[in-house]
């Protein structure tokens, strides 16, 4: 779910810190609105604007927690509106409901493990790509800086 790859060049310490500090945004939101799925989100956006000027590693690494962050906030959306119905009695507890939660819990999880992973080798200057969602940083992040290049992978 996670590669290592070599970076287009060796990013300095306040990089390697920004970056790393992306992901561990929302780690923090997480401690603070554990049950609202938009307060990650938030939190890892407004870092992510603070940082979207900045240099390419920085940048990169902003991207791919915003779009970690995008993806869980619908999943964590979904089940939060799920429960509501539930506790407003518009629809039963189901075995599908708890399939839902079961797997949305597995996915948070995941998430969580890879989000500190990244941030603690990230900030010892080692690039890491996130299954899929590294795919599409590189496409929306490279686009600018190499507009020919943009559909090849770092390397």
């Amino acid at each position: 779910m996670l590669r290592k790859k070599p970076f287009l060049y060796e990013p300095d310490e306040t990089e390697k810190e920004n970056a790393s500090n992306s992901y561990l945004m929302s780690l923090i939101a997480l401690m603070v609105g554990l049950p609202l799925p938009v307060i990650n989100l938030i939190a890892t956006g407004i870092f992510y604007v603070a940082h979207r000027k900045g240099r390419l590693f920085t940048r990169w690494h902003c991207t791919q927690a915003m779009l970690s962050q995008f993806m869980l906030f619908f999943i964590n959306l979904g089940t939060i509106g799920w429960i509501f119905l539930i506790i407003s009695n518009y629809t039963d507890l189901s075995n599908y409901f708890i399939a839902y939660v079961l797997v949305a819990l597995v996915i948070n999880l995941a998430e969580f493990i890879m989000t500190i992973y990244s941030a603690t080798v990230i900030r010892k200057g080692t690039h890491v790509e996130w299954w899929f969602l590294g795919d599409l940083t590189n496409q929306l992040v490279l686009k600018d800086d190499h507009p020919a290049d943009s559909h090849t992978p770092l390397s």
